[in-house]
């Protein structure tokens, strides 16, 4: 989502957060219950250099897609991130998009949501 305005960015997150969730196909009640979870915010420094470095990747693979010969809109863009093999998921499902779909999978229908 684009940071600008930046004083607005903790109240325009949530419904940026439902629209990549649908994008992902992501149960109703799993979205609106992230999204009411995402509305409670608050900021704190980043302590972890392990998700620096992911971030950091993240914003290079972004400026090289955005900037490519096909540029993408930010949800397209964060699509195609989405499915970049990330560290921290080797171990389990590899990345973003397939870690999500799992953790989709594995919850009853109508049951208890992400958070």
């Amino acid at each position: 989502m684009p940071l600008a305005p930046a004083r607005t960015l903790l109240q325009r997150f949530p419904d940026q957060l439902a629209e990549l969730l649908d994008a992902h196909h992501t149960p109703p009640h799993v979205t609106a219950a992230e999204v009411a979870a995402a509305r409670q915010v608050f900021l704190a420094a980043i302590a972890s250099r392990s998700l620096v470095g992911s971030l950091n990747e993240f914003a290079f693979l972004a400026d090289h897609d955005r900037n490519g010969p096909e540029p993408l809109d930010l949800l397209g863009l964060s699509l195609k991130l989405s499915r970049v093999p990330c560290g921290p998921l080797f171990k389990r499902h590899v990345s973003p998009d397939r870690e999500l779909a799992a953790l989709l999978h594995d919850l009853p229908p109508g049951g208890p949501v992400l958070s």
